[in-house]
């Protein structure tokens, strides 16, 4: 028999301003549950995980938890005032976790817990929050932006982490790689309603446009459409999907055409000859190397960037990202070698100081300077259409820049400096505070800027679907020059690693080198699978949304609890069968395009 829900809400809501944020909300977690919470900024995600652990009180609706269960939440900014060490932060509760513990999970983390809490690092702190709330060995952990201020290398030990916890957790992120990776089953928070699917992260999107789609089929039954104009409608999901594609088409064309100027080893050919570099090249790097005292950030490092690029950086914090960044824009000279700036550069840099803009000043103000008119990049345009093309409800214009959310706050930012007329732009970590949507619109805006862009990011799925080259820190001072996103470069790690062990037999040397692999013909059962497996996973999408659908009554497991405890399995088995067809059918789309 599947074990009861350790946490429900029935009924749930809440009222905020003069209205209801939202209401009748019901809500169940399993013991083992890995919850993606989705939804756009200000749907009220972060209050929802407030409610589920009782840190605040709703205005409707019964919640229930099993005796004994330990609820520890992380939050998204921790209050770190009146601490005056991290470490005593992190002992700091009314259950404080284990010193041992804490102290272990530092350890693995690289956070020195005796550090000053004031005078730390926005990554110190983040880490000094993961130890307390890590440490605490919660049955339920609820996670607000975990990933916010982390490198890629406490990214990895959090993923690795969290695959082997076996208790419950709800995430928010905009890490769609970290939440493809770990999630299960998804909660998406959507317009005042809560809508739960067994499935996880990964199937989201598809999940999300079959619902709009149902929706607006509905709308035109009833002839209602005008009841749909909803964020969403305006903006076209599918429609937006479909544009993205075609972009990921082009970026993978220009990762292409790079590709094919680097050579084996990675560094760039520096080979002027000709070129205008008004008008090709706009940053060149030769033989650029920079070291402070002793150590050595930049050695031997080598790139011409041309108009058009899209530059990732890419590294643990500490490595030399931002001074690879500083150098290339002029900013920091280096000790040797020459970096030569197009004079025609004129950049933008977006660095996410959301203090910069004043609370008491209105959207209006810090758009058109308190007017109704905007110039962007030369073209004229109403504040009201520019706000709505960066997801902004027109009737904002004259709301104070102190009553918007974090995430609206980085928006804002967004839509003034790409305003601006440049032909380079500097986005450092660029993606904190965004929802998923905001993230959608900022690689669209990216994708059709017609400058060169330098983005500094740990968020790999981001990385993955904008640049067409990355530059990877490993902290030694190399630099790998990649044509291709962040997983290219993982993948180009690995293979160097894999090449660096020593094989255990050698070849004799008068043996000739091996063949040319053969091109690899399927049988008829891999095409047979090949052809029908996508609509077996779709019949297995259905049978796991059925099951979800009978399982989203409360009242279930107290009416029937054989049911329930029928419906979960059928679920979970359902899920393996999905996953074991999608590798499947991976592997044999692997070989067909081989």
């Amino acid at each position: 028999m599947a074990a009861a829900p350790i946490l429900s809400w029935e009924n749930l809501g809440l009222i905020q301003g003069s209205g209801w944020l939202f209401q009748g909300l019901d809500l169940f977690i399993g013991p083992r549950d890995r919850l993606a919470l989705i939804g756009r900024n200000g749907a009220g995600k972060t209050t929802l995980l407030k409610l589920i652990a009782g840190e605040v009180e709703a205005d409707k609706g019964r919640r229930s938890i099993q005796p004994g269960t330990r609820i520890v939440m992380l939050e998204q900014d921790p209050f770190f005032t009146g601490y005056d060490t991290l470490m005593d932060f992190a002992l700091h509760g009314k259950d404080p976790p284990p010193r041992q513990e804490v102290e272990a999970i530092a350890g693995q983390l690289g956070i020195d817990l005796s550090r000053s809490a004031e005078s730390a690092s926005g990554g110190e702190r983040r880490r000094a929050a993961l130890a307390r709330a890590l440490a605490s060995e919660p049955d339920l952990l609820l996670l607000d932006e975990p990933t916010n201020h982390l490198d890629l290398a406490a990214i990895d030990w959090l993923e690795d982490w969290l695959k082997r916890y076996k208790a419950a957790f709800v995430a928010i992120s905009h890490d769609r790689t970290f939440l493809k990776r770990l999630t299960n089953a998804t909660l998406w928070l959507d317009r005042g309603a809560l809508r739960r699917k067994e499935i996880g992260f990964g199937g989201y999107e598809q999940w999300m446009e079959a619902i709009y789609a149902e929706e607006a089929r509905a709308a035109d039954k009833l002839d209602a459409k005008l009841k749909l104009e909803a964020h969403w409608l305006e903006r076209g999901v599918t429609a937006r999907r479909k544009r993205n594609q075609g972009r990921l088409a082009k970026l993978w064309e220009m990762r292409a055409q790079r590709a094919a100027m680097l050579n084996p080893q990675g560094a760039a050919k520096i080979a002027l000859g000709t070129d205008d570099v008004k008008t090709k090249a706009v940053i060149v790097a030769d033989k650029v190397t920079k070291k402070f005292g002793e150590r050595t950030i930049i050695k031997d490092f080598a790139l011409r960037i041309t108009r058009g690029d899209r530059i990732g950086v890419v590294g643990a914090n500490g490595a030399g990202k931002t001074t690879l960044l500083k150098l290339l824009t002029g900013e920091l000279a280096p000790d040797s070698g020459t970096v030569t700036l197009a004079k025609t550069l004129d950049g933008v840099v977006i660095d996410q100081q959301r203090s910069l803009m004043s609370a008491n000043k209105s959207v209006r103000d810090v758009l058109a300077e308190g007017g109704d008119w905007i110039d962007v990049r030369g073209v004229r345009k109403h504040i009201q259409g520019y706000l709505k093309d960066f997801l902004f409800e027109p009737g904002l214009v004259d709301a104070k820049v102190g009553t918007l959310s974090g995430g609206e706050r980085s928006r804002l930012l967004l839509a003034r400096e790409f305003a601006r007329l440049s032909n380079l732009l500097v986005l450092d970590e660029p993606t904190n505070d965004l929802d998923l949507e905001t993230l959608d619109l900022l690689q669209e805006v990216i994708a059709d800027y017609d400058g060169t862009v330098l983005i500094v990011s740990h968020d790999r799925d981001f990385l993955d679907r904008t640049v067409t080259i990355t530059l990877g820190l490993d902290g030694s001072g190399k630099v790998d020059v990649v044509a291709g996103g962040y997983e290219d470069w993982e993948k180009q790690r690995q293979q160097r690693a894999a090449s660096s062990t020593p094989v255990r037999a050698e070849r004799s040397r008068d043996t000739d080198a091996p063949p040319p692999p053969q091109k690899v013909k399927l049988t008829y059962k891999d095409q047979r699978d090949y052809e029908l497996l996508p609509s077996r996973i779709d019949e297995l999408l259905d049978q796991i949304a059925r099951g979800e659908a009978a399982l989203a009554d409360p009242a279930l497991y107290t009416r029937d609890p054989a049911r329930f405890a029928a419906l979960t399995k059928a679920i979970e088995d359902a899920r393996t069968a999905k996953d074991a067809a999608e590798e499947r059918w991976l592997e044999l789309a692997e070989l067909v395009e081989g």
